[in-house]
């Protein structure tokens, strides 16, 4: 067993019991994709842990900065998940922009921010939870700026649903997501409510508005999961369903994620996993022109500049397509260059 393989299995034995949900959704992945996705998934909960633990300390974020260059640098810290993380980022091309966006997020949790508008919620967001889509979606081996905003999306939903969810269990630990302006139009003083928080009906309009957002960004996910590799698709439609589906808890406890914490049942997840599974290749992609958040812009860019070696990555009939279209690239070139070899003919002639 190489190295790797050996840091991948210790970091799913370490967080196999973290997200039921994640290790649910991720038994859909092919192994290529599966093991880079759980070096990934350790990394972000095991520096999210530091980061939030009770004794955190100052320079915590910090020295995850450093401990990120490391990665980079090829001298990861002796730990599964940090040298794991290091092939990964290596192998695909992954820009340290995007995992400095995940621990800028964090950081901004270490302070307790709070956010005025949507707009500022959704930039915490694509810090936090849009990074790790981008991220992803490179490791299936797509990156289209279009399919990449879909990517984004579906993190930007994924963390709105688990703001909504955890309302109660945030505001407990001091904290408060939900956007300060929607909470005044609901006459609630965000500062009042957080030292005594309760639940009651203008908070429940806010915990709705909020998922209706959530869902809104759902659906333009899903335009994106068509363009997938057929092998991934039904993986990453299944973390979609479950996830929408905590919101759907939510709403059947009338909106009351204070005292109530919405969780999806095992036989629940089982349905929708069956579900995910209908995602089939007969699905095709439709490039809709849908403006990529101006939250998550950031990250695509960083995309687009970042240097990108092409590697013979995806399935098997992914691999024969790029093939052949290398293959008719190359035809194109030489029956151009014979074009231009006649013509210079016929001028010397």
């Amino acid at each position: 067993m190489s190295q790797f393989s050996q840091d991948v299995a210790q970091c799913s034995e370490k967080m196999r019991l973290g997200s039921k949900s994640f290790f649910a959704a991720s038994r859909l992945l092919p192994k290529r994709v599966r093991d880079p996705a759980i070096a990934l998934y350790a990394f972000c909960r095991i520096t999210d842990d530091i980061v939030d633990g009770i004794d955190a300390k100052p320079e915590a974020i910090t020295e995850l900065y450093s401990r990120l260059e490391r990665i980079y640098q090829g001298r990861p810290d002796h730990e599964p998940a940090d040298r794991a993380l290091a092939e990964v980022v290596r192998y695909y091309d992954i820009p340290i922009d995007l995992l400095r966006a995940l621990l800028e997020g964090y950081e901004w949790d270490s302070q307790h921010r709070q956010y005025v508008t949507l707009e500022a919620l959704l930039d915490y967001c694509a810090r936090v939870a849009g990074s790790v889509g981008a991220i992803m979606c490179l490791m299936m081996g797509k990156r289209d700026p279009a399919i990449l905003a879909r990517a984004c999306d579906l993190g930007l939903a994924m963390q709105l649903t688990n703001i909504a969810r955890d309302v109660g269990e945030d505001a407990v630990n001091g904290r408060l997501y939900l956007p300060r302006s929607w909470l005044v139009e609901e006459g609630i003083d965000p500062d009042t409510w957080l030292q005594q928080p309760e639940f009651n009906p203008a908070i429940a309009r806010v915990v709705e508005r909020l998922l209706k957002q959530a869902d809104s960004l759902y659906e333009q996910a899903e335009i994106g999961i068509t363009a997938l590799p057929w092998d991934c698709r039904p993986a990453i439609q299944a973390a979609r369903l479950i996830y929408a589906e905590i919101g759907r808890q939510v709403e059947s406890n009338q909106m009351n994620s204070i005292t109530v914490r919405a969780i999806v049942s095992s036989q629940k997840k089982i349905h929708l996993l069956s579900r995910a599974m209908l995602v089939t290749a007969k699905r095709n992609w439709s490039k809709r022109l849908i403006p990529a958040q101006r939250s998550i812009q950031y990250l695509i860019q960083a995309v687009m500049n970042a240097p990108h070696q092409p590697h013979y990555g995806g399935s098997l009939h992914e691999r024969l397509v790029w093939v052949v279209n290398l293959l008719e690239r190359v035809e194109m070139r030489r029956r151009e260059q014979v074009k231009n070899l006649e013509a210079v003919q016929k001028i010397a002639a």
